[in-house]
This record gives structure tokens, C-alpha cells and sequence, in this order.
């Protein structure tokens, strides 16, 4: 039998992450709200927030219709974009210190309210997707988008969704909180010179090509350039490695080799920095 590899419920995780340190900004990437009660969520987010002295940055979603989770737990996928904005809904209405009575589709709630209520108000809220759906539930509900694994313009043509859509229905997300998942495997120069994965193949793993960067920094400084032109300027990078080893050597390279570059990368975007970060919370 093989063994399992060891994967910490995330928020458990970021509440020992934050006891341990004292600047470092965390967050997850992306909790799945049909597996969550939206008041025990809202709970824990917010004590995070408030232990951390306002240092938590949650992302959710809606999960993928094919997520394993679902059948495991014995939940439908179907119907859980409108499960999420309901969760949203109370959980938005919580973190801002509300007394939530709800009555819907999914949840009821009386009277119900959190304590303590986050440092961060609003709390920046992130939301992943990118149907037309997750365009409006950004707008309506967050402080800002990430992609998942996107292509830079497929990430770009949503996140101008979301700008557009935000004009007429006079929502606000900051011009600087548009962000891109990017998985990469930094390489010697010269060694991985047109390897990315399946690199030859079609279908699925043409796909898997286009979404993966392999090879040295530059090539990676590269596809974040791409992003950052079109309007993206945060990153979730996620190193794709089979080890702990190699995920820490991965980490140094990153922070060595790529991140000099892209802190002073000029953008389009008046003011705004691309910031990278390193992360295997799900």
C-alpha cells in the first residue's frame, strides 16, 4: 500500500504559520466553499485575521465539478455556484460584524454573529473562477481575482471581464489585486530548452505545456511579464516537484534568481508591484 502524503487541513496550517511569525502575510489558495459551514468559516477566517493582527488573505471557490472531494463526502457538485454565493452572502455579512438572520436555499441562520470580527475591514477577499458566474461573484463579493491555471491570456481576457463588469454594476476591485497562478520548474540555463512538459504531445498535454514554465529563470520572468502587461500583478507560484527537497530548493531559486527580477518590473499599472509568492495550501 502506498503511503499518503501528509496534506494539513489549510486553515489549522495558517493559524500555526501565523502564531510563528510576525510580518509574513498569508493566505490560501483556493478553500472550496461547498465543503465548508459558512459561520464556522467566517469564524475561523476572521480569529486568523485577528491573531495575526490582520495579516490573513483568503481565496475561495467553487471547486471543480470533477473535484474527487464531492463524491467522497457524498455532495453534488450541481448547484454550487449558487450554494457559494449564499455562503458568501453570510459570511461577507459576519466578517463585517453583522447579526445574520438568513433564510435560503442552502443555510438558515437567526441571529447569528461572530467574535472577534476580523482586523482588516473589509477583510480582502480573494475568488477564484473564471465562468461568467465567478465574474459576477467577484465583483459582487471580493477584493480581488485569481486565476487558477490560466494561460496569460486567458487570465487577461477574465480579469477585463471583471474590470468591465465592475463599471456597470459600480463594484470596486483594486486595480493592483488581479492575480495568476503560474506552476514552473527552474532549470540550469540552457538544460530544459524547449522541455516543457509533453512539449510534443497534443490535447491534454499541449495544454499541460502551455500552463507549465520549464527551463532557467528567464523563462519564467518572461511569462510573468506577459501577465503583469495585460493587468496581472500578484502570483501564486507553484513549484512542480515530487519531493520536499526540491520544493525548498525550487523556493531558493525562485526567491534567488526570479524574484530580483519581477520586484522592479515596470508595469502598466501606475504604483503597482508584482509580488510572487511560493505556496502547496489548497
Amino acid at each position: 500500500m502506498l503511503a499518503r502524503s501528509v496534506s494539513p487541513e489549510p486553515l489549522c496550517l495558517l493559524a500555526v504559520i501565523a502564531g510563528a511569525t510576525a510580518r509574513l502575510k498569508i493566505g490560501t489558495n483556493a478553500v472550496v466553499l461547498g465543503f465548508r459551514d459558512p459561520v464556522t468559516f467566517a469564524r475561523q477566517c476572521a480569529s486568523i485575521d485577528f491573531l495575526s493582527g490582520g495579516r490573513f488573505l483568503p481565496v475561495v471557490g467553487v471547486g471543480a465539478e470533477r473535484l474527487p472531494a464531492w463524491k467522497a463526502t457524498g455532495r453534488d457538485p450541481r448547484g454550487r455556484g449558487a450554494l457559494a454565493n449564499e455562503a458568501l452572502e453570510i459570511v461577507t455579512r459576519l466578517w463585517a460584524g453583522e447579526t445574520v438572520t438568513h433564510s435560503g436555499q442552502h443555510f438558515r441562520l437567526e441571529s447569528a454573529s461572530i467574535s472577534p470580527t476580523p482586523v482588516q475591514q473589509p477583510l480582502p477577499l480573494w475568488i477564484g473562477g473564471s465562468s461568467q458566474a465567478a465574474i459576477r461573484r467577484t465583483v459582487r463579493y471580493g477584493n480581488g481575482w485569481l486565476a487558477g491555471l490560466q494561460t496569460p491570456a486567458e487570465a487577461i481576457e477574465t480579469a477585463a471581464a471583471i474590470r468591465r463588469h465592475a463599471l456597470v454594476s459600480e463594484g470596486s476591485i483594486p486595480d493592483d489585486h488581479y492575480g495568476a497562478t503560474v506552476l514552473f520548474r527552474i532549470e540550469a540555463r540552457g538544460a530544459a530548452k524547449g522541455s516543457d512538459p509533453a512539449s510534443h504531445g497534443g490535447g491534454a498535454s499541449q495544454r499541460l505545456s502551455d500552463l507549465a514554465v520549464v527551463g532557467d529563470a528567464e523563462r519564467l520572468i518572461e511569462r510573468i511579464r506577459r501577465y503583469v502587461a495585460g493587468g496581472i500583478t500578484k502570483f501564486v507560484a507553484v513549484p512542480a516537484v515530487d519531493s520536499a527537497a526540491e520544493f525548498t530548493r525550487q523556493t531558493d531559486l525562485l526567491d534567488q534568481e526570479v524574484l530580483p527580477a519581477v520586484m522592479g518590473m515596470t508595469t502598466a499599472l501606475e504604483g503597482s508591484v508584482p509580488l510572487a509568492a511560493s505556496s502547496r495550501v489548497s
